[in-house]
């Protein structure tokens, strides 16, 4: 049942993400102050969106790990961490390759891109402290601790633009306080596409907390070996 469910996810990610790609490219027209290069917008933006899903639920499951004591909530949790790094590091390259056509520079040390760089590292950071420590108990509580701490970073990315002066363009989504701007067929396709992200990112998600839970059986059983 599980496996038919991770391949019905696929199957929906892809012709989702299908459909939005030929309404994008060929049936969206081009923005009058950007031209074609808006069209990063729907994958720059959802990328992010996904992101801080992925790094909630990470920040919710580790909590639950605190209170539970439950391995499966520490496997959810590595798991969203690894693939909302991911989606971070597309949010990133697709903001520097807008960047690069819109303002002529790769990158500048904007506030918002500035802390989105950081909560990058910080969730990197989050998997090199899973590697760094043997034991799974001791491991997992840590990481659960520097994961909820991380979520400010999560907060003050999204904030940065209400916060500070910024070269970042301002809200522009209708959700958004001083947004709404955008015109309503773009901002539908943008949630579609976010949408069709998060389907891959549950996918993704399942996989590596399978990978995961053999992982640990493996290390179980490598440590029963050693103590024998």
């Amino acid at each position: 049942m599980r496996d038919k469910l991770l391949y019905l996810g696929a199957i929906v990610a892809g012709l989702w993400l299908a459909r939005n790609l030929h309404v994008i490219f060929l049936g969206l027209p081009d923005e009058a102050d950007q031209g074609a290069i808006y069209r990063i917008m729907f994958f720059h933006v959802p990328s992010w969106f996904t992101c801080f899903s992925a790094f909630f639920v990470a920040g919710m499951a580790s909590i639950l790990y605190l209170v539970k004591k439950k391995s499966v909530y520490d496997t959810l949790a590595v798991a969203t961490v690894e693939v909302g790094v991911v989606f971070t590091i597309v949010g990133l390259v697709t903001g520097s390759i807008w960047g690069r056509i819109i303002w002529g520079i790769w990158w500048t040390w904007d506030p918002r891109l500035t802390w989105a760089l950081i909560t990058c590292i910080i969730y990197s950071g989050y998997l090199m402290l899973r590697r760094a420590i043997d034991d799974p108990t001791t491991r997992a509580k840590n990481a659960a601790v520097l994961c909820i701490f991380s979520f400010a970073s999560v907060v003050i990315t999204y904030k940065a633009i209400d916060w500070w002066r910024t070269q970042h363009p301002g809200a522009v989504l209708s959700f958004r306080t001083g947004g709404g701007n955008m015109d309503p067929a773009m901002e539908s396709m943008l949630f579609q596409n976010w949408g069709a992200l998060l389907v891959l990112c549950f996918v993704l998600v399942a996989l590596r907390m399978r990978q995961e839970d053999v992982s640990r059986e493996v290390e179980s059983l490598r440590r029963h070996a050693h103590a024998l």
